[in-house]
């Protein structure tokens, strides 16, 4: 099965070796017709402290690491 990859934004780099990245997602409403978008914060593994925030990265899932952390930060393909 193949690991999930993910993009968002560096919300917070304060914690040693990890980062906070808020994801979005934009769906349909069923029943309102109406786009939604919907966030949501994921701790991600960033072993060399790159990242700042604000920062657009890309995470991927992984194994545990930590309590929190099942993901590792990557950097965001450019657009």
């Amino acid at each position: 099965m193949p690991k999930r990859v993910l993009q968002g934004v560096v919300v917070s780099d304060k914690n040693d070796k990890t980062i906070v990245v808020q994801v979005e997602r934009r769906y349909t409403h069923p029943l309102l017709k109406k786009t939604v978008r919907r966030t949501k914060k994921y701790h991600a593994h960033d072993e060399t402290n790159v990242f700042k925030v604000g920062d657009l990265v890309s995470i991927e899932e992984t194994a545990p690491i930590s309590k929190n952390k099942r993901w590792v930060a990557m950097a965001a393909a450019k657009a």
